[in-house]
Formats: C-alpha cells, sequence, structure tokens
C-alpha cells in the first residue's frame, strides 16, 4: 500500500476493501484523533474503526518503524480488532525480494509477533497466517548464504515455525491442505526433517485429536485469505484488472508491464506458484467475464508457466494448479480452483500442445508419486474432479486430448481410465459412427 497513493485517493478510488476500510475509518474519526482526546471508553466494536484510522494516520506518513512501533504498543494495551491489520501488515514483505529493506520489514514483524506470544496464541487467525507466511519466506530465505543478518532472520524463522507446529499444531491446521504444500518445500531443512517425519509416521506426537496421518490435512480445504497473504495489495489490484478488464488481444504489454514490476529481480520465480494458487482459489470471475472476450484465467496461468525459467518453480507453480485436484471434494471444494487447469490443457491444443502433454504427464506424476500411501485417494479426486468438470460443462468433452496425435498414446490412454464410464460410452459410439461413414 502505497502511502502517497493514501494521501491522494479519495474513498471510492480506493485500490483494495482494506485500503478503503482505513480511508474511511481516518475521515470518520479523524477529530479524535487530534488532542483534545475524548475521555470516554469505546464501546468493542468500536475499537475497529479507532484502529483502522489510526493505522491509516500512519500508513499516510513514509515511516514504516513508526507503524511497527503503534502495532507493537496496541498489542500492549490488548488493544481489540487489530488482527487485520497485522494480516495486512505481513502482505507488505515481498516474497523473493531480498533487498535489505524487505528483509528488515520480515525480521522487525517477526520480532514482534515472537515477542508477544502468549497475545498470538490468543489469535489464531493471525497466528496461522504468520505460520503460512513464514515457512514461504523461509523456503526462499534458506538457499541464500549471505551476511550475518540474514543469517539470524533464517535462524528467527525455523524457531517460530517449528514452536507453532510443535506447541500449536491444532491451530496450525487452519491453514488446510496447503500446509502440506508449502511444508514440503522445507523439508531439507534439518529442524522440518524431523516434523516431516512424525506427520508421516507419527501423527500423535503432535497431541491433536483431529490428527492421525496426512489424509485429515488433505481434505481440509485451504480458506482463501491465506492465499492473499502472498499477494501484495498493488499486486493483487493489478492481477484483478488484468482479469476483469483487459480484452483478448491487448495483454501482453500489461502482462510485460507486470513482469517488469513483480516479476524481474532474481528470486521472484518463487512468487509464481503463489499468483497460481491466488488466480485458481481466490479470483473467481463473474459467469459475465467468463463469457467476455477479457482474457481467461487458464491463459494468464499458461503464460505465468512459461515465464519459469527453473525446473523447480515451474514444478512449484504446476503444483499450485493441480493442488486441489488431488484432494477435491464437491462437497467443500469450489469447480471455479479446478477449471483453469481443464481449459488450459483443452484450449493448448493444437497451437500450445507441448504445455498439455507438459500438464498431463504433471498431473499423472502426481498420482503415482505424491502420497503412494494415499494413490487410490488421489486418483479418486482426480476423476471426480474430471467428471465433475464434464457434468458441469466447464468441458464438453475431452475429445481434443484423446483424439490428439500430438499427445503419446501412453498419456492419453491414462487419461482414458480417469474419465466416468458415461463418457466413455459416448466416445466409443462417436468413434464407431465415425468409422461407418469413412467406410
Amino acid at each position: 500500500m502505497c502511502p502517497e497513493r493514501l494521501l491522494r485517493t479519495v474513498p471510492h478510488e480506493a485500490e483494495n476493501p482494506i485500503e478503503k476500510s482505513l480511508r474511511e475509518a481516518f475521515l470518520l474519526l479523524q477529530d479524535q484523533l487530534k488532542p483534545p482526546f475524548p475521555l470516554t471508553i469505546p464501546f468493542p466494536p468500536e475499537y475497529s474503526q479507532l484502529n483502522h484510522a489510526i493505522a491509516f494516520g500512519i500508513l499516510a506518513q513514509p515511516h514504516l518503524a513508526k507503524l511497527l512501533w503503534v502495532y507493537s504498543m496496541l498489542i500492549h494495551v490488548s488493544a481489540e480488532k487489530i488482527e487485520t491489520l497485522f494480516i495486512s501488515l505481513m502482505r507488505q514483505i515481498t516474497g523473493g525480494d531480498f533487498s535489505e529493506s524487505n528483509l528488515w520489514l520480515s525480521v522487525e514483524v517477526l520480532k514482534i509477533l515472537s515477542n508477544n506470544w502468549d497475545w498470538l496464541v490468543e489469535e489464531p487467525i493471525v497466528l496461522s497466517s504468520a505460520l503460512y507466511v513464514y515457512l514461504r519466506l523461509l523456503a526462499d530465505h534458506f538457499r541464500l548464504g549471505g551476511s550475518f543478518k540474514l543469517e539470524e532472520l533464517k535462524r528467527m524463522e525455523i524457531d517460530f515455525c517449528v514452536k507453532a507446529l510443535r506447541e500449536h499444531f491444532q491451530l496450525s491446521m487452519h491453514i488446510g491442505r496447503d500446509l502440506v504444500r508449502i511444508l514440503q518445500d522445507v523439508t531439507y531443512i534439518p529442524e522440518f526433517k524431523d516434523i516431516w517425519k512424525d506427520l508421516l509416521f507419527d501423527p500423535k506426537s503432535f497431541q491433536v485429536s483431529e490428527f492421525s496421518s496426512l489424509s485429515n490435512l488433505y481434505w481440509r480445504r485451504t480458506p482463501s485469505h491465506f492465499f492473499l497473504l502472498r499477494i501484495s495489495p498493488q499486486m493483487e489490484s493489478q492481477l484483478r484488472f488484468l482479469l476483469t478488464f483487459v480484452k483478448w488481444g491487448s495483454q501482453k504489454r500489461y502482462q510485460t508491464w507486470f513482469v517488469k514490476k513483480h516479476l524481474y529481480w532474481p528470486g521472484s520465480e518463487s512468487m509464481i506458484s503463489d499468483i497460481v494458487r491466488f488466480i485458481c482459489c481466490v479470483h473467481h470471475p463473474s459467469n459475465e467475464i467468463i463469457h467476455s472476450n477479457v482474457i481467461s484465467r487458464w491463459a494468464v496461468i499458461g503464460w505465468l508457466l512459461k515465464s519459469c525459467r527453473r525446473n523447480y518453480y515451474e514444478a512449484n507453480a504446476k503444483l499450485a494448479l493441480f493442488y486441489d485436484w488431488l484432494f477435491f471434494d464437491e462437497k467443500i471444494d469450489n469447480i471455479m480452483n479446478i477449471e483453469p487447469a481443464m481449459l488450459l490443457m483443452v484450449n493448448s491444443v493444437p497451437q500450445y500442445v507441448d504445455i498439455t502433454h507438459m500438464l498431463l504427464e504433471f498431473l499423472f506424476l502426481l498420482v503415482d508419486n505424491y502420497d503412494v500411501h494415499h494413490r487410490e485417494m488421489l486418483a479418486g479426486s482426480v476423476s471426480a474432479s474430471i467428471n465433475l468438470l464434464l457434468r458441469k460443462g466447464v468441458v464438453h468433452s475431452l475429445d481434443p486430448l484423446i483424439s490428439c496425435n500430438s499427445i503419446s498414446p501412453a498419456l492419453r490412454e491414462r487419461l482414458n481410465s480417469f474419465l466416468p464410464a458415461l463418457h466413455l460410452c459416448c466416445h466409443k459410439k462417436v468413434n464407431e459412427d465415425e468409422t461407418s461413414i469413412d467406410i
């Protein structure tokens, strides 16, 4: 959130809901923020507005250190309704950015959280959000060698995340299935190797009655607000603009601008998986936009995959794309989360068949190898995903994939095994009719 923008933007022009709420609270309570201060004690519902007004007043000044001090004081005086402020603060920490200012912010926010552990435990949404943020940051930071300050930050991140997982795993489970995904990025760190072993072989060590195996996490859909944590408000605004107003044929200059703004520095590729999760699980366009000539989510994701220069980041982005396929439950999951992957595969034929081939190959590798102890469960979820996408008319047929000679016969045969019986019968009948006509 840019301080200069806050100063010159009127309420209806605010770029996101948080910014708008802060500004409106400030305008409403501006007189109460200057002496003489009222002696009346605010009612609980008024605390939230007051906190937002204070935050706006600080954000309007280009001194982030002041804001951090105010946040510490709000905790110290047991202020109410400040969890939203801390979550918005964590969104200012940019993934893949190893600049001194960004690392400084990572350290200072983590100090506030670690020094106020008792308060943090009483705010489950803040604790689970902080765990999500710092697990993702640790995956980036641990690969770097460097200064003493960076080593100190990595040690702080490890201690914080291990403490949250070991002492408050029940609260950590609020993250849902994506906790497993982000944990896998840090399992090579010694402290997390032990945690991962216990998750697999000794789940009782976490002393949570609802947790007896990883499947208990797999079936918990990750709430959408977690995906916003790794997307800055500015990036969110620009992605939503791209997916709401930019027409087909005009997208390239906006995409080029977005890359220069957010994905141009070394390490920024790590954010692509976070952007893919945001597009799949948070940004769900209306039917009006879906049926317009606005660029589709699947096309933006295809462009992001092509932007990956390293295999590691590409694999993470593909996992982010397919993750809900592996554990899809129609009762709790949203079809919009799995739609982009299917449309990307179907619409890439024939011009970009290499993308379709790559995605099918990766999907089947996931089914076979992601969790060998739950392979049948993963296969069933993928089959259910495909069945629902066909039943709801997201795609009317998978014939473009099954009949594409550019896709290897082994992949097409494997895809057939996941199709519902009704679709296979229809596909077989179509082939028989075509054969009789040819004869």
